[in-house]
């Protein structure tokens, strides 16, 4: 299968607009996934520290580009720094310590994980992410998980716009404001549970619909996804399943179709809000 668009970053760097993610993908079985997102058409990858997946997931990208000639630059990866290495010089280790992990010397994308706006501590650990970028050691630097207002506190400081800030975005939390704030400053929005964690495929909506498409309610939100813009990283634990989530460049949606999913929007989310997580 062909890999997705690319989209280019405020940095000009290409991201795949459809990558696979792997939160909750046990260590054991990373290695193997990654092989067979990569084999299906995957591009992008996703880890983070706090996946204890890193070793793992940088096992498989060189499987895949050893066996298969593919040029490493080709792929793009993306991990991020926990909580607990928030601040300059632990964040320099963690960075560290994730590359040595995935085996790399370039990383492409790092992100600060969440805010955690208590601990007061994301400015400094982004700046010690600039100096990382500056050094040629990134190729583009982000957050996840931010608000308008913790993207504000950080953009009064920072030499760097953010390339990406990844948050959990889904017809049932469409995050229109943050979304807009993104347009703004030319920050790239990134889907986590762009399903919603698999609750919003039974939506009524979602599953009509898909049947009047002949798709998924599965390909019909990623595709509501890919039509907003917005880059998404599904999970998958089979390649029949990593196929169907990476086919949703065949068809469109039609602005009632559209409209249909923008009135799905309830403001519920599938995981903690970035406030409360310190």
């Amino acid at each position: 299968m062909e890999p997705a668009p690319k989209l280019t970053l405020n940095n000009g760097v290409h991201m795949d607009q459809m990558g696979f993610g792997t939160y909750k993908v046990p260590a054991p079985d990373a290695a193997s996934l990654v092989v067979d997102a990569l084999k299906t058409g995957y591009r992008h990858l996703d880890t983070a520290a706090l996946y204890g997946n890193e070793e793992g997931v940088g096992e498989g990208l060189r499987t895949f580009t050893e066996g298969t000639n593919t040029v490493r630059d080709e792929i793009f990866l993306t991990s991020k720094v926990w909580n607990t290495d928030q601040g300059y010089d632990s964040t320099l280790r963690a960075f560290d310590a994730s590359m040595s992990r995935l085996g790399l010397d370039v990383l492409d994308l790092y992100l600060i994980h969440w805010p955690c706006p208590e601990r007061g501590l994301f400015v400094e650990t982004y700046r010690a992410m600039e100096e990382l970028y500056r050094g040629g050691r990134i190729r583009a630097i982000g957050v996840s998980n931010f608000q308008p207002d913790h993207l504000r506190t950080l953009l009064d400081a920072a030499d760097v716009v953010p390339a990406v800030n990844q948050v959990e975005l889904h017809p049932w939390l469409q995050q229109r404001e943050l979304a807009a704030l993104h347009e703004e400053l030319g920050i790239r929005t990134v889907a986590w549970s762009p399903l919603g964690r698999g609750a919003v495929l039974a939506d009524p909506v979602i599953t009509s619909l898909a049947a009047d498409l002949g798709v998924s309610p599965a390909q019909v939100i990623l595709r509501w996804q890919m039509e907003q813009g917005n880059v998404a990283i599904p999970k998958a634990s089979s390649p029949e399943r990593m196929a169907e989530n990476l086919d949703v460049f065949s068809f469109e949606l039609s602005p009632a179709q559209r409209d249909a999913i923008a009135g799905l929007d309830r403001n519920q989310r599938s995981g903690s809000h970035p406030d409360t997580v310190n």
